[in-house]
């Protein structure tokens, strides 16, 4: 019998916290993700487990941990329940759920420090947290979108493809780039302005599962031939670099004549290959690594009772098709 992946999620924790030689004589800051199959979270760990090296005789030690599945905001919501309730010292949190996590961070009321990472909590819950260190999301979105004025400055139809529902990060992406292709705020979707609609059917969203993300992508190429513009507002089809060749490859014809413009966040290597293969127009890169290693800083700064900036933002690189930037290495 399969236990549920909340029992297997809080035990993983706990294992960690109990099983490793750092429980006995170091104080835990955990660095909590969506999941831990998203390679883009990989990279924040490594930042993490770096930092240990960098600082072996420190008393404290980061644990970087998430779900099994990044679909699994239940799971996450859990894990953090479990280290607030085993007392570490500090937390950052990616959350996927941002409602569901304030809601549990609301009740358990955590003494240690808490820091968002990556994904923020949702405005009204903002005095949960001490601050907010990542990417200025809006403006990852503001950037697609003028990268897209540029290379369609005609305007015509879009798709954007977006992560969790309720993801407060992956959100604002879409919001910054709405905003940017009305020219106002507040747009909830794209009907004929400034001559660009969202077809039918979008936004897809992909629970942050590549094949669903690739899934997704051959569908709407299959449907909607004459598709302007497919914006991946994560990087997640990329993710899986084989099928996302295989969709690209059918419609490559349309991506070197730019018929079909791909934009898409984040510049991890496949993805770096995948822009100097034609398979994408723009990249817009974040830095997960930084996120990673310094979230521990932050988070002892907090401890020691001093005062950080919020939000602190990790700034945004640019792949574009004038200048490659971080792309042509």
């Amino acid at each position: 019998m399969k236990k549920p992946m909340l029992a297997i999620a809080g035990m993983a924790v706990i294992a960690a916290l109990a099983g490793g030689a750092h429980a006995a004589d170091k104080k835990i800051l955990a660095v909590v993700v969506k999941g831990l199959d998203n390679p883009f979270f990989t990279v924040m760990g490594q930042g993490c487990a770096d930092w240990n090296t960098a600082h072996a005789d420190s008393e404290y030690e980061c644990l970087y941990t998430g779900p099994a599945l990044s679909s699994d905001e239940a799971g996450e919501v859990q894990i953090v329940q479990d280290l607030i309730n085993r007392g570490v010292a500090g937390i950052a949190i990616s959350p996927s759920n941002a409602p569901a996590m304030a809601n549990m961070l609301r009740s358990a009321a955590p003494s240690m420090p808490i820091m968002t990472v990556d994904a923020d909590l949702l405005p009204a819950d903002k005095d949960l947290r001490k601050t907010y260190f990542g990417t200025n999301n809006y403006d990852m979105g503001v950037g697609m979108a003028t990268e897209l004025q540029k290379l369609k400055p005609e305007g015509g139809t879009v798709c954007l493809q977006l992560g969790n529902v309720a993801a407060a990060n992956i959100n604002e992406r879409a919001a910054g780039f709405r905003d940017t292709i009305a020219g106002s705020k507040g747009v909830d979707r794209l009907s004929d302005t400034n001559g660009w609609t969202e077809i039918d059917g979008c936004p897809v969203f992909t629970n942050d599962d590549i094949p669903t993300a690739n899934q997704q992508m051959a569908d709407v190429f299959t449907a909607h031939p004459d598709l302007t513009a497919f914006v991946l507002v994560g990087g997640w089809a990329q993710f899986g670099p084989q099928a996302y060749a295989q969709n690209t490859d059918q419609v490559m014809d349309k991506l070197k004549s730019k018929d079909l413009i791909i934009l898409a966040g984040d510049t991890l290597p496949p993805q770096i290959q995948a822009f100097q293969e034609g398979r994408s127009h723009f990249q817009i890169g974040q830095r997960p690594y930084q996120m990673g290693n310094e979230a521990p800083d932050i988070l002892i700064t907090l401890i020691d009772g001093g005062t950080v900036e919020d939000p602190k933002f990790t700034g945004l690189d640019l792949c574009t098709l004038d200048d490659p930037g971080i792309c042509a290495k």
